[in-house]
């Protein structure tokens, strides 16, 4: 048993089952141990669905870290005699029972939200709830000491827990070495595009690392009309490099119903692009798949890569235009790292020459 794991426990929800085995896998194998580092948890419902739950084994003076994908919507139970699909709500819930079932007893504890929990509800206009601010307050007040989550919607939201660390992890380095070592990419001629506004901070981020120049789409909405929680796009608006016969790369941080990315990437291939790639780290598919089915028929798109940090059913990956970038070794790093295991992995990788030189 290698020393420097005793400590180190991973309690990991049914909502990232195979992620957190993954994890433990990785970990067993960095640090050439047979550790399990997996604690078992059972999660129970009543059938007015009142939720309890119990940590199968002692995690006394241990460091101690919970992942959950709040994002799973494929977790059921029975509610009233039918089955319901468990919610973001309600995963966050079980997040903040099994805090109170250590009844404080861990050395420390971190928790792990890939996609954090209500990261788009960041910011308040009004009389708006601030649903993330008050739920990384509520962690901070179980006595949680770290926050790790990746590609936050927006990471000033940590400002609501100032004393408390926040991480912020950016799966990039690995979407585009998984690209690279995937495709052909002409390197001498690419261009990555923000879909909006809001996401051209990351889009600066991949061109930097990838050496290339960046261009950016405006969305010019009808504020006199609130749609599905939104005010509806009226136009497109490119600002940029002509991108004819140029690999795009279309980048974001989600993907709700996909409407917006699939817009762009219409619009690019109107303005003569070669070759189309979507990144998103989150796919939610919140309206299904059609669109995108549609758009790969139409030869719109060549492939969208996301991670597997939220949940994306079976049926979905085994699609043509389909790429899932797994970041369960990523994580099992920041773990050991975060656990004084020792430097693994580059840091930031921001305009970083070495990664290019890889691919």
């Amino acid at each position: 048993m290698n020393k420097k794991l005793n400590n180190l426990k991973l309690i990991v929800f049914d909502n990232c089952k195979e992620l957190g085995r993954k994890v433990n896998e990785h970990i067993k194998k960095i640090t050439n141990s047979e550790t399990n580092i997996l604690v078992e948890v059972t999660c129970s419902r009543f059938n007015n669905g009142e939720g309890k739950l119990y940590i199968n084994e002692s995690i006394t003076n241990k460091d101690l870290y919970i992942l959950s994908d709040v994002g799973n919507y494929s977790i059921e139970y029975d509610f009233y005699g039918r089955k319901h699909n468990m919610a973001p709500d309600e995963h966050f819930q079980d997040i903040k029972r099994v805090i109170s079932a250590t009844n404080g007893r861990f050395a420390n504890v971190s928790v792990i939200m890939p996609l954090l929990y209500q990261s788009r509800q960041h910011k308040r206009k009004e009389r708006e709830s601030l649903d993330c601010a008050l739920a990384l307050q509520e962690l901070e007040s179980l006595g949680v000491n770290n926050i790790i989550t990746f590609d936050c919607h927006d990471p000033n939201v940590s400002n609501a827990i100032p004393n408390l660390p926040f991480e912020n992890i950016f799966p990039t380095e690995v979407i585009i070495q998984n690209i690279f070592n995937t495709e052909k990419i002409n390197k001498e001629n690419m261009l990555v595009i923000s879909p909006d506004m809001g996401a051209m901070q990351r889009a600066r981020y991949y061109a930097e690392i990838l050496r290339c120049d960046v261009g950016l789409f405006y969305k010019r909405r009808d504020l006199t009309k609130v749609v599905k929680g939104k005010n509806p796009i009226i136009e497109h608006i490119y600002l940029g490099k002509d991108p004819t016969d140029t690999t795009i790369f279309i980048v974001d941080d989600m993907i709700a119903s996909g409407g917006s990315m699939i817009d762009v990437a219409r619009e690019m291939k109107k303005r003569g692009a070669k070759k189309i790639y979507m990144i998103a780290t989150f796919s939610l598919f919140t309206a299904g798949i059609d669109k995108f089915n549609e758009a790969y028929k139409e030869k719109i798109f060549d492939k969208l890569y996301t991670t597997n940090l939220t949940y994306i059913p079976e049926e979905i990956k085994k699609l043509d235009w389909f790429e899932e970038v797994d970041c369960s070794e990523q994580l099992a790093k920041i773990i050991l790292e975060h656990n004084n295991y020792g430097k693994i992995q580059p840091g930031d990788v921001s305009g970083d020459v070495e990664l290019m030189k890889k691919i």
